[in-house]
C-alpha cells in the first residue's frame, strides 16, 4: 500500500440489511462519541441519577423498591417486545405464577433475572456468561450463543428485513468478547456513554435466538449499579424507551446504517435522566404516602397497628393472609382479621380472585402506575 492510499471506512458500504453483518465493527467505535453534546447531556443525566439514588437510600424500607420497581420495569421492557400484561396482573400473581397468563409469567421471570443478577453482582462482574444466565432466566429454558444461520429482525407493520445480525458462534462469541472488554475497560468514558453504546452494540450481535432486547435492557441496569450510580435495580428505564417505542428502533438502526452515534447516545442519556427524575418523584410519594398511612392506621385501628404491617402492605401492594402469617405478623385467623380491619377503614379493598382473597392497596397502585404524585387522603375513622 503506498503513503498516498486513502483507507476509506466501508462500514456503510458493507452493511446491507437483509445480509449477515458479520463486518460489524469492534468497540470502541471509531468516531469520537463523546461529543460535545454527548458530555453536556451527561452532566444532568448523573445528576438525575444521584438525586435517585440518594432518594432510595434515605427511604426507611428499601424493599419496597425492590418488590415493586423491578416489577414495574419488568412489564414495561416486555411490553416492547409485545409481550402485553398489566401491573394488576404482575402484582397478583408474584409468588403465584401457575395461575397467570403466558405475558404475565414471561415478564415476572424478567423481574427475577433482574434480581438474580444485581445480588449475582456481588460475587461475578457482568460478562457473556451473565448474558446467558439473564436469558436463560427471561426465557424459562437454557439460552446459549445462537449457532444456527437465519436470524433477522424484521419491521412489524411491512415485514421487511431491517437488520441481519453476525452469524456464526465462534464469530459472536469474539463480537461479545469485545463487548465485554469495553464495557469493563474503556473508563475514559462516562459510564453511562459506556452503557449507551454497549447496548446498542449487544443488540445488534444479537446472540441468542430471542429475549435479547430485554436481556440487553436487565443488563442496562446491572451495568449502572456495578459502576456505583445506583445501589438498587431501580432505574426504570423501559417506561421511557416504551413511551418512545418507534424512536429506540429507529435509532439503533441509524447507527447501523449512518454511524450516528451521538443521537442515540443523546437518546438514552435523556431517557436516564427522564426517568431517573420520574422515580425519586415517585419515591417522595411514595415515603408521603407509607407517612400519611401510618398515621391514619394508628389513630383507626390502634390495636392491630404495627411497622411490620405497614411495611408489609407497601412491599406487596397485592397481599395475601399468607404473606402476613409468613411475616410472622399474626396467626392465619388473626391476620385475616387485621387485612379486613384495613379494608373497613378504607386503607385496603378486598377482592376475591379463583376463591382467593386478596387485600390491594389502591392508593400505592395508582401511585406506582400513574404519572401523577398526588393521592386522596384517607377518610378520618376509628374502628375499635
Amino acid at each position: 500500500m503506498s503513503k498516498n492510499t486513502e483507507i476509506i471506512d466501508t462500514t456503510e458500504l458493507e452493511w446491507r440489511s437483509d445480509q449477515p453483518f458479520n463486518s460489524l465493527p469492534d468497540l470502541p467505535p471509531r468516531p469520537e462519541v463523546e461529543t460535545r453534546a454527548v458530555l453536556k447531556q451527561c452532566i444532568p443525566a448523573r445528576a438525575a441519577l444521584a438525586e435517585l439514588r440518594q432518594a432510595a437510600e434515605l427511604l426507611p424500607n428499601r424493599s419496597v423498591l425492590i418488590s415493586t420497581l423491578p416489577l414495574l420495569e419488568a412489564g414495561a421492557s416486555s411490553e416492547i417486545e409485545n409481550i402485553v400484561t398489566t401491573a394488576d396482573r404482575l402484582f397478583q400473581h408474584v409468588n403465584n405464577e401457575e395461575h397467570a397468563d403466558a405475558a404475565t409469567r414471561e415478564a415476572l421471570r424478567y423481574s427475577r433475572a433482574l434480581f438474580e443478577g444485581y445480588t449475582a453482582l456481588e460475587s461475578r462482574s457482568l460478562t457473556t456468561r451473565t448474558a446467558e444466565i439473564v436469558c436463560s432466566r427471561i426465557k424459562g429454558a437454557e439460552m446459549t450463543i445462537r449457532r444456527l444461520p437465519g436470524t433477522a429482525l424484521r419491521n412489524q407493520t411491512h415485514g421487511a428485513i431491517v437488520h441481519a445480525p453476525p452469524e456464526g458462534e465462534s464469530l459472536l462469541r469474539a463480537k461479545l468478547a469485545n463487548w465485554e472488554r469495553f464495557m469493563h475497560e474503556a473508563t475514559d468514558l462516562d459510564p453511562l456513554t459506556r452503557m449507551a453504546v454497549g447496548h446498542y452494540q449487544f443488540e445488534a450481535i444479537h446472540p441468542f435466538t430471542d429475549g435479547n432486547g430485554r436481556t440487553g435492557r436487565v443488563l442496562n441496569s446491572l451495568f449502572v449499579i456495578a459502576q456505583d450510580l445506583l445501589t438498587l435495580p431501580i432505574l426504570y428505564l423501559s417506561r421511557n424507551i416504551n413511551a418512545n417505542r418507534p424512536d429506540y428502533y429507529r435509532l439503533l438502526l441509524r447507527v447501523t446504517s449512518d454511524a450516528d452515534w451521538e443521537s442515540w447516545i443523546l437518546y438514552m442519556l435523556r431517557g436516564v435522566e427522564e426517568t431517573a427524575r420520574w422515580t425519586t418523584d415517585k419515591i417522595a410519594a411514595i415515603r408521603a404516602l407509607q407517612a400519611h398511612t401510618v398515621d391514619h392506621v394508628k389513630a383507626a385501628l390502634p390495636k392491630i397497628y404495627s411497622h411490620e404491617l405497614v411495611e408489609l402492605i407497601f412491599e406487596m401492594p397485592y397481599c395475601r393472609i399468607a404473606d402476613v402469617t409468613a411475616r410472622g405478623i399474626a396467626k392465619r385467623q388473626t391476620a385475616a382479621a387485621y387485612l379486613k380491619q384495613l379494608a373497613a377503614t378504607g386503607v385496603l379493598t378486598e377482592h376475591t380472585v379463583s376463591k382467593e382473597k386478596l387485600f390491594i392497596h389502591p392508593k400505592l397502585m395508582r401511585l406506582l402506575t400513574q404519572d401523577g404524585n398526588d393521592f386522596a387522603h384517607y377518610a378520618d375513622m376509628k374502628i375499635t
